[in-house]
């Protein structure tokens, strides 16, 4: 019997909406984000570091505009950006009109932050005129004083409240190109706060578990956070927060959709963690064979096993697999049947040549 049926997520139809030239919502691909943490101002190293985000997979970047001299350095960052700029805004308005007018292609505010409504038609004309999107972003962190004070504490209902508010402020000024988060550092807290907009509201949704700690433990919390939502069929596009380098965060928002099917780019490698049956060093192996494969964007599956128990079986559902024999024989499979034996000295070199191989002949016949 397949087991297809169980790996399909059916995904809620939301409004599309257009971040730059990212469509986001209804069928179109769960994109990734990142967010820079270089100085804006520093025009050059923010431009480097967007680019090497975009090379690793992000489709959309953010970048901190905490003053006038940030709003105005992104009018240069948006000419060299290969993907859409968000500008984070959280208080002053004016730096939200800076920036839609300096080439940003999406605003990241919290209307109840930027003052009275008149500032706040001021923004939204700005996003109009601009062909701006906003962002409405939610945390737990930053909730308003009067929800705070009925709720007693940050709680699902509370962020929902929140996020509610804020749609009917933007709404009123007749602006709907927007999108929502409701975030917090907890994970049952954010899971509960999505679930609950997403039953009142079809805006697109941005997941991510805020301020999710260092690599280990902020991909883990992310993992079953962000995971759990897009498997109820929840979730629009997303960003990995981690004290680590933002290449990291691409890396493992793109493994997430990827490890879920809704997402097909790069190699997807399969391993064991070895043991004491491994015919060749895997572990040591799989960082090289990650490291060299990484310019690869084609979607392929390489299972690389270090025994016969369970290599023959991998290999049978990948497109290139290399399984452990004995004294230092391995076997090669392409396309799940067996090629040819390969030494182990020979094992990196060999892969990379068939995964490359295999990556022309998939673009030469799309």
């Amino acid at each position: 019997m397949s087991l297809r049926p169980f790996r399909d997520i059916k995904r809620k139809k939301t409004k599309v909406i257009n971040v730059g030239d990212v469509k986001v919502g209804g069928d179109y691909p769960i994109s990734v984000q990142s967010m820079t943490n270089t100085l804006t101002t520093d025009i050059k190293s923010t431009i480097n570091q967007i680019n090497n985000i975009s090379a690793e997979g992000a489709d959309i970047v953010r970048v901190s505009c905490p003053d006038k001299e940030s709003t105005f350095a992104l009018k240069e960052i948006t000419k060299h950006s290969s993907i859409p700029v968000v500008a984070d805004i959280h208080f002053h308005y004016k730096r939200a009109i800076e920036a839609a007018e300096n080439g940003a292609k999406c605003l990241r505010i919290n209307p109840g932050n930027i003052g009275d409504e008149k500032k706040i038609k001021e923004v939204i004309s700005s996003a109009k005129n601009n062909n701006c999107s906003i962002r409405i972003g939610v945390n737990a962190g930053s909730l308003e004083k009067d929800i705070l004070e009925k709720y007693k504490e940050p709680c699902p209902e509370a962020l929902v409240e929140s996020a509610l508010r804020n749609i009917k402020i933007i709404e009123d000024q007749d602006f709907f190109n927007f999108k929502i988060s409701v975030k917090s550092s907890d994970v049952f807290l954010s899971i509960a706060a999505y679930r609950g907009l997403s039953k009142v509201c079809d805006y697109p949704l941005h997941l991510g578990i805020t301020e999710a700690g260092g690599f280990v433990s902020g991909s883990i919390k992310s993992s079953i956070g962000l995971g759990s939502l897009l498997m109820d069929g929840i979730g629009d596009t997303i960003r990995i927060s981690l004290s680590d380098d933002p290449i990291q965060e691409v890396k493992v928002g793109n493994e997430i959709l990827k490890s879920l099917n809704l997402r097909e780019r790069g190699v997807k490698i399969i391993s064991c963690p070895s043991c004491a049956r491994q015919a060749f060093p895997v572990i040591n192996t799989v960082k090289i064979l990650e490291d060299k494969l990484s310019h690869i964007k084609t979607p392929i599956t390489l299972s690389v096993i270090g025994c016969v128990v369970n290599g023959p079986g991998e290999a049978a559902m990948t497109d290139i697999g290399v399984t452990g024999g004995g004294k230092g024989n391995n076997m090669l499979y392409l396309s799940g049947i067996q090629s040819e034996k390969v030494l182990t000295k020979d094992i990196i070199s060999e892969v990379v040549k068939q995964v490359e191989k295999k990556a022309e002949e998939i673009e030469n016949n799309n």
